[in-house]
């Protein structure tokens, strides 16, 4: 511990024990209070100097899920406001209401002292146990601030220099904390008051896009003390009910449009807000300029301009189900309702930004969920480019994946070559065996994903790159996370949304899904059984290839059970006896199955039971032999 951790500890057990306005006035108020709590409320001891609290990544991920939706609204605030303050060494973190960082965006260079400073994903800054800092302090005061070198509590945190605003959800509650922070400062702390200001402005941004998405079918009425920026940067959202009562309401209309601080916002008849009869909100669309939308604010206090947006007109349909599931998509069920819910979410982000991350068995189906994805996009005039990570040798991933230069390597083509994520530009990157990607390459594709830009191989200036990353693998990502084998941070990045495919063993819609592949052609009932009793272990993969068989052998419909070719792992009872434990034909081959079936006297069931095979199995074996039994021969 040194001198200065020494004397900042003094201070704050000073502000502990003679109160928050009795000492230290080089610090705020709002810091002091802050300190009291923490020794007071907190129960924290100042001369006790901890890291910081990193959740493990299933905890990380409960936080997560819990405000999903909310995560894909902000991911572009973030990355905006990233690209104004990655140069002046920031990082942009965004926490939950509890603190715990959801969300994260930094340069990778400095990723080990950034994790152990806490500026990283999972980290718990709640003020109860880290103590004054820029997230726990915004959370329990609910106001934007800088927490500076030594004003945070923990002598640990002393380096680090936070500036936080809160957002808050519709309804006036705080739902997350915008974040950007510093590993050190040389600076005074007013050299942050433009960062305040920042992220106060992108905090504000994604608070109102939230705010539009929850209320899209509601009444939406923006706001501005000024006619030229109603339409570009209003200050005020409400949301009404079709009975003109509020409904929702960002924290500035919040702040500006309550009439009586003791009456809630939350329920207040439009007319008690505005000298203006609710029937007349149709006068205020956007049909007439904005100059001459002006409305009085109740008790005339203030005069703002109006924009009225009603709520859509729904067809019947779409109001029951909320989402409009594209024809490419819909296609991928016929009828399986846990696959059609992870349609239906899919649907509402084919054309947001964030990357999805498909998981599922080999052969379920997701790279063609992927290109569902692509097809049911705005994208899908440009590219899709299917990367198999697992495919490409180690020593070739990069100039595939980057491209690279002429001459940059021996056997470099004479022309270079561009690559495949430059390729995909303004199109849908597919990796597909993410999991097998080697590490050193995730660390580049980290980058790619964060900086939207690629360093070709023997380049000095990246080439900016616009793709949407959809990522599949069959092994767990996490128990990879887990052993070191799969960055965590990259696994968070492509995680934006997970999908899990069923297998399809466990589908309701598999004969559906039968049929559909057929195309037309039909089955008897035993070929249909026989397929249904089977686990597919290859899934769709697996009953595309025995179907396709079954249609080049069969010359009739509808399709035989002798048509199917072997189906290994259950008898014909479905009753899981492997067919490939089974004992092979006898000594002599053909001939020696022939005398078998004769001294049986055809008797297909006790040649089956003697060699320890299903009768279905012999059928094939038969079949394949060109033996027919005498009963038989003239059909």
């Amino acid at each position: 511990m040194n001198t200065f951790q020494h004397e900042h500890i003094a201070n704050v057990i000073s502000v502990a024990t003679h109160g928050a306005a009795a000492a230290a006035p080089r610090h705020e108020q709002l810091i002091r209070d802050s300190w009291f709590r923490c020794v007071h409320e907190h129960q924290l001891d100042p001369t006790r100097m901890q890291e910081a609290i990193i959740l493990p990544q299933a905890r990380l991920r409960e936080h997560q899920d819990q405000m999903e939706a909310f995560l894909h609204i902000a991911r572009h605030g973030l990355e905006t406001l990233y690209s104004k303050v990655a140069g002046l060494g920031y990082v942009v973190l965004l926490t939950d209401a509890k603190g715990v960082t959801v969300d994260f965006l930094g340069d990778l260079v400095f990723e080990p002292s950034l994790r152990k400073a806490g500026l990283y994903l999972g980290a718990d800054w709640s003020e109860q146990h880290a103590g004054t800092c820029g997230v726990g302090t915004c959370i329990s005061t609910g106001q934007a601030l800088t927490v500076h070198l030594d004003d945070h509590f923990d002598a640990t945190h002393i380096p680090l220099t936070c500036t936080t605003a809160p957002i808050y959800d519709s309804r006036g509650q705080l739902s997350a904390v915008l974040d950007i922070s510093q590993l050190s400062s040389a600076q005074p702390k007013s050299s942050q008051h433009l960062a305040l200001q920042l992220v106060q402005m992108y905090a504000h941004d994604i608070e109102n896009a939230a705010f539009l998405y929850r209320h899209r079918r509601d009444w939406i009425l923006r706001l501005s003390s000024a006619p030229q920026f109603l339409d570009v940067q209003p200050e005020y959202l409400l949301a009404l009910d079709s009975n003109g009562r509020v409904v929702g309401y960002n924290r500035r209309a919040q702040l500006g449009l309550q009439n009586d601080p003791a009456q809630p916002l939350l329920g207040t008849r439009f007319e008690r807000l505005f000298d203006l009869p609710f029937a007349d909100l149709g006068r205020y669309v956007q049909t007439r300029p904005s100059d001459q939308r002006a409305v009085l604010h109740a008790g005339g206090r203030q005069l703002l301009f109006l924009s009225a947006t009603p709520p859509p007109k729904l067809p019947t349909s779409q109001r029951q189900s909320d989402v409009v599931v594209p024809p490419a998509l819909a296609a991928l069920s016929a009828g399986d309702p846990p696959l059609e819910r992870q349609i239906e979410r899919v649907a509402r982000l084919v054309n947001s930004p964030i990357s999805l991350l498909i998981t599922g068995e080999t052969g379920s189906g997701k790279e063609y969920f992927a290109k569902a994805v692509h097809a049911s996009s705005e994208r899908r005039q440009r590219p899709f480019i299917a990367v198999n990570c697992a495919a490409i040798p180690e020593a070739l991933i990069e100039s595939e994946l980057f491209g690279y230069l002429p001459g940059s390597f021996s056997g470099a083509a004479p022309k270079g070559k561009r690559g495949l994520i430059p390729e995909a530009d303004g199109g849908t990157l597919f990796l597909d065996e993410i999991g097998d990607m080697p590490l050193a390459l995730q660390a580049r594709l980290l980058r790619v994903l964060s900086e939207r830009e690629v360093l070709p191989v023997g380049a000095t200036r990246a080439v900016p790159v616009n793709v949407r990353v959809i990522a599949a693998t069959h092994a767990p990502l996490e128990a990879r996370v887990r052993a070191g084998r799969f960055r965590d941070d990259l696994y968070y990045r492509l995680n934006g949304a997970h999908i899990t495919l069923p297998p399809l063993r466990e589908r309701a819609d598999l004969s559906a899904m039968i049929d559909r592949l057929l195309q037309g052609r039909t089955l008897t009932p035993e070929a249909r059984q026989r397929l249904l009793q089977h686990r597919w272990p290859g899934n769709l993969r697996e009953l595309r290839n025995v179907l396709d068989y079954a249609s080049s052998m069969g010359r009739h419909d509808p399709l035989e059970l002798d048509d199917l070719p072997d189906l290994p792992g259950i008898d014909e009872a479905g009753l899981g006896i492997s067919s490939s434990a089974a004992q092979p034909l006898p000594t002599g081959g053909e001939a020696a199955l022939l005398q078998a079936l004769r001294q049986a006297q055809w008797n297909v069931s006790a040649v089956a039971r003697d060699l320890k095979v299903s009768r279905m199995t012999l059928y094939r074996r038969m079949k394949r032999s060109g033996i027919v039994a005498p009963h038989r021969q003239g059909d």
